[in-house]
């Protein structure tokens, strides 16, 4: 897509939240909103800062997810006023804001306050903010009714955000291509980590989250936060989940990949490849995302049957019994947007059986969501299974030999459509 093409949707998304926004405030108890772009917190006893990710609501509107204590106040019927913090200061490079042309769109003014600004003779003034940095805001902070309403404004994706997510997968296929070849070659999982970086361009708090790059039993930590410096003797298993971020929009993809004479674990990176294929394609409108979890669990009995770790029980028993919950612990996938895990994916609750669930809806057009299958090999979960009375339909020598090589995921990032899903991440990988 040319800039010209991705200026224009930027235009059109703009004046699309303008919109949106103007019909949520029509049916609230404000005329205005006032939105923070948010700050870096100090670390507690020491004079630096936590590094900067930009509040979600501003991303949302301006694309800006660096820049610091800036304004956003959203009117019916008035251009949208922003002010960015434009310090002289020597200490720190002062953020430039680039000439494009939805700039038209704003009001904007530069100012060296840090604070919010004042906006005399406007009674009825909601703030969206960390409540630390609008202690002197004049206005209702956080209400929830309205934050419910604005979280709401992000389901549905603009030609624009969708635009976003697509340049964010491809920019993150190059980093997994990079990270699978240095897994090849033998690197620890600092030197994986680095190769990804490297290959996308984009430091590390500079990605929608941190990085998980797992080797052998660490890929069975499914946050995973480590990076060791050494590579392990042996290169058993890879898992690697990690994004990009473009103009604040993330993608979130996961792949998994098994070493030199690991025949068992590649042939069920195989079936959860199958299985994710399936799901993925079955991401339409009208689907119930709920429905589409169990049938994840379904497919997974199915896998776990035919490769001989589970033996004697039905698929539908294997479910309801919880032992495919053993091996797949967390939700099929989330919304993704501004925020990796992006939010009102939940407007009813998940079920008692999938707790861990983050999204529930009904799929709908322009909704963006990650589709991530897992096949977990943790000890803390499989061991009380093995010694309990489900224990005798478990193949232990098969368990005991993949624990070594942790887990398995599959995710890929996808657009609902009406004539059928967009998978982003398979365009490039």
């Amino acid at each position: 897509m040319t800039s010209t093409e991705l200026a224009s949707l930027q235009r059109d998304h703009v004046r699309t939240l303008q919109q949106r926004y103007e019909a949520l405030l029509a049916g609230s108890d404000y005329d205005a909103v006032l939105i923070s772009s948010g700050t870096a917190p100090l670390h507690y006893g020491d004079d630096q800062r936590h590094h900067h990710r930009g509040f979600p609501a501003f991303v949302h509107w301006t694309s800006l997810a660096g820049l610091e204590h800036g304004w956003l106040l959203i009117e019916p019927g008035r251009q949208p006023r922003l002010w960015l913090h434009t310090p002289v200061d020597f200490w720190h490079a002062t953020p430039e804001l680039p000439g494009s042309p939805w700039q038209e769109l704003f009001e904007i003014q530069g100012r060296t306050s840090t604070a919010a600004p004042e906006l005399p003779g406007m009674p009825r003034l909601a703030v969206v903010a960390d409540p630390a940095v609008v202690a002197a805001a004049l206005g209702d902070i956080n209400p929830p009714d309205l934050l419910a309403a604005m979280e709401a404004t992000r389901v549905h994706k603009t030609p624009y955000e969708i635009a976003c997510l697509a340049e964010a997968s491809a920019t993150a296929a190059a980093g997994h291509r990079a990270a699978v070849a240095a897994f090849a070659s033998g690197a620890s999982e600092f030197e994986i980590s680095l190769a990804f970086q490297a290959a996308t361009g984009q430091l590390e708090v500079d990605a929608p989250y941190h990085s998980i790059i797992g080797l052998n039993e660490h890929a069975a930590v499914l946050h995973y936060q480590h990076y060791e410096l050494a590579a392990p003797e042996r290169h058993r298993s890879l898992l690697i989940d990690a994004g990009a971020r473009v103009r604040g929009y993330g993608s979130d993809i996961t792949r998994t990949t098994a070493g030199e004479g690991e025949g068992a674990l590649a042939a069920l990176i195989e079936g959860i490849e199958r299985l994710q294929r399936r799901l993925w394609q079955a991401a339409a409108p009208g689907a119930d995302f709920i429905e589409l979890h169990h049938k994840a669990h379904l497919g997974l009995a199915a896998l776990l049957s035919a490769s001989g770790l589970v033996k004697g029980l039905s698929g539908e028993a294997m479910v309801a019994e919880g032992v495919t919950g053993r091996f797949f612990p967390h939700g099929l996938g989330h919304l993704l947007g501004v925020q990796v895990h992006d939010v009102a994916g939940k407007p009813r609750p998940a079920p008692a059986e999938f707790p861990m669930l983050r999204l529930t809806r009904v799929l709908e057009p322009a909704m963006v969501l990650t589709i991530e299958p897992g096949l977990y090999f943790i000890p803390s979960l499989l061991e009380p299974l093995r010694a309990g009375r489900l224990g005798r339909h478990l193949d232990g020598r098969l368990l005991a030999e993949l624990q070594g090589c942790g887990g398995i995921r599959i995710e890929d990032n996808i657009v609902v459509t009406e004539t059928g899903p967009r998978n982003l991440t398979r365009e490039w990988l």
